[in-house]
């Protein structure tokens, strides 16, 4: 296990349980006691955990942790939500993508399909973002045309916020906006921890034909601080086989179309 994944995991065990000591940590992940408390410390210097003697306490972890720890949470979940969301995206259209984790995999299945790498009159795609990540998965490798939205950079999810970027969203039009979300519930719709990216999501539905929610199982039937959309702008919800039947059929009866991945 990578130190990365390492942190992922601990700051997982801290939000579930709130406390965590050395020890129990320790045995849990089958490493050294010095190897903890060497990651609890360097979170701690992150500000993401309160160190505490011999463990740590939760520091707000549950809200809304840095992407760069949450690549290994449902990893393989989203790399197939990510394909099958690709796969609704014709040539020559425009997309709206934002930013996270499943939506890093669907720019990587956008990528290496060479159907949208064409180079030939009116059949390149275009790819409209608010997500630096994104922008440079689709760059560096595909010949996509990437428009990115203005703003101010959030370091947690590398998604551009504020007024500048809805300037530019506000003029565009996009065929389908592919949105991945920290919850989405039947009765709620989809939304997000962060009021900025909500909003910035919030102009792409506004400014999209089609809206395609991206979301793995763990979203499903949660809630966050500020809602993206309601449930009746979402036509597709691709999510992945550990979905609730029971959530199934509530999205369904709200008029949402469910792919499963």
């Amino acid at each position: 296990m990578d130190r990365y994944a390492r942190w992922n995991a601990l700051l997982e065990m801290l939000t579930d349980s709130g406390r965590v000591t050395v020890e129990e940590a320790a045995d849990r992940l089958d490493v050294s006691q010095a190897t903890i408390r060497r990651d609890f410390d360097q979170l701690a210097q992150q500000q993401m955990i309160t160190r505490t003697r011999g463990g740590a306490v939760a520091n707000g972890v549950s809200y809304d942790l840095p992407l760069r720890y949450k690549t290994a949470k449902h990893s393989a979940e989203k790399q197939r939500i990510g394909a099958a969301a690709a796969a609704l995206v014709s040539p020559g259209t425009v997309v709206g993508l934002n930013g996270g984790t499943t939506s890093t995999e669907v720019a990587r299945a956008l990528a290496v399909r060479p159907d949208l790498n064409t180079s030939a009159e009116g059949a390149q795609l275009t790819v409209v973002t608010n997500a630096l990540n994104i922008a440079n998965e689709l760059l560096v490798r595909s010949r996509m045309k990437v428009v990115v939205a203005g703003g101010v950079v959030r370091p947690k999810s590398f998604e551009l916020v504020g007024p500048l970027g809805g300037a530019l969203l506000r003029e565009v039009t996009l065929d389908v906006a592919l949105l991945g979300v920290d919850a989405i519930d039947p009765q709620l719709g989809a939304a997000a921890h962060h009021e900025g990216e909500a909003a910035m999501n919030n102009l792409m539905v506004a400014r999209a034909k089609r809206v395609v929610i991206i979301a793995d199982s763990s979203k499903l039937g949660g809630h966050a601080f500020a809602r993206i959309c309601p449930v009746e702008r979402v036509e597709t919800l691709v999510t992945d086989s550990g979905a609730a039947p029971e959530l199934i059929d509530a999205f369904r009866a709200a008029g949402v179309h469910i792919i499963t991945a």
